[in-house]
């Protein structure tokens, strides 16, 4: 025998050796690090914070909407579709949510730890709630003093005008979810018929999801008490804007501030409450009479979200300290801590 051929069949045993540990550790329960690719992706997703949408073998980051670490899941993170922190929708955080991702703020796809969530459905399906956030009407109206009693915002009437200033709210928030058909919880002593109009005629029949995707009523009968009955506890006594987040204190570094004076010219049962107590329908920002408002969070005796008290007038305006309740010697809206805010609703969720 050559000493080539010595060589080989020497070497046979080692590379049998080889072959054998490999596959050996391949069929372990225990499982190996995945791949730093898979099929979703590179290092950061589209909107993800750390992972993919679930590569074909998972992914240690990558894809739209990733979680931390994909490991062998179409669309799994720490865990599969509908699994415990992941799930397709991503570990981390929804679209345009606390930290990025695809689908939803703590979990995937029904997933993460919020086990009163609908688990049928990601947070980017079920929005359908909100307040509109100062922030939000300022930007549209182009106003530090919002739009006061005239939400017309170029449109008709004030009815069609602040059910275009919900559907722009939420698209901002969530692209896509504009296209849900959005309603302001607004009554008009003058529709568009020239007849009465009662916010809660204006509605779907539900449920109703925060942009995070909690529960905020799931019936009209639900939504026609103090409180929304069945509200998430983490939201009934502070209603959140379209960003998912408390609207008394939208931002955790600055003081809470008396904001919740919200327009809905609505009486308990989101009945038109009277003729004076809607500001020409929502076209005018110097109609005589006072509109009537609810409070998106509660102070008091100052409880009911839908029906609390009547505002100073239908002027322009913000005051976000507390003052001791409306002052008919300042006719704006928001003399008694608020500034023109209202409910949106889409029909749906």
């Amino acid at each position: 025998m050559s000493t080539s051929s010595r060589a080989s069949a020497s070497t046979l045993p080692v590379l049998t050796s080889l072959i054998f540990l490999t596959a050996a550790a391949c069929s372990s329960d225990e499982p190996s690090d995945p791949p730093a690719g898979g099929a979703g992706g590179s290092s950061v997703g589209s909107g993800g914070s750390r992972g993919g949408a679930g590569g074909s073998g998972g992914s240690q980051a990558g894809g739209s909407g990733g979680g931390a670490a994909g490991q062998g899941g179409a669309g799994g993170a720490a865990a599969g579709s509908g699994g415990s922190p992941g799930g397709a929708g991503g570990a981390a955080a929804g679209a345009g949510g606390a930290m990025g991702g695809q689908g939803g703020a703590m979990g995937g796809q029904g997933g993460g730890d919020a086990g009163a969530m609908d688990v049928a459905n990601p947070p980017a399906e079920r929005f359908s709630f909100f307040v509109t956030s100062l922030e939000g009407m300022r930007r549209l109206s182009g106003s530090q003093n919002g739009f006061g009693g005239d939400l017309r915002y170029g449109e008709a009437n004030g009815l069609a005008g602040a059910d275009k200033i919900c559907t722009e709210l939420a698209e901002s928030s969530m692209p896509g979810a504009g296209a849900k058909g959005w309603r302001a919880f607004l009554s008009a002593a003058e529709g568009p018929e020239g007849q009465p109009v009662h916010a809660i005629d204006r509605l779907g029949d539900g449920p109703w999801y925060d942009r995070l995707g909690r529960i905020v009523a799931m019936t009209k009968a639900d939504l026609l008490n103090t409180r929304p009955r069945g509200a998430d506890p983490a939201i009934i006594n502070d209603l959140p804007n379209e960003f998912g987040v408390p609207n008394r204190r939208p931002d955790p570094a600055q003081p809470a501030v008396d904001n919740h004076h919200f327009l809905t010219g609505s009486d308990d049962e989101g009945r038109l409450f009277g003729p004076t107590a809607t500001c020409n329908s929502w076209s005018t920002t110097a109609a005589a009479g006072r509109p009537r408002i609810g409070f998106s969070w509660p102070a008091g005796n100052r409880q009911h979200w839908i029906s609390g008290q009547n505002e100073g007038g239908c002027g322009a305006g913000v005051n976000l300290e507390n003052t001791g309740g409306s002052d008919p010697s300042n006719p704006i809206v928001g003399s008694g801590g608020g500034y023109g805010g209202i409910y949106c609703f889409a029909n749906v969720p």
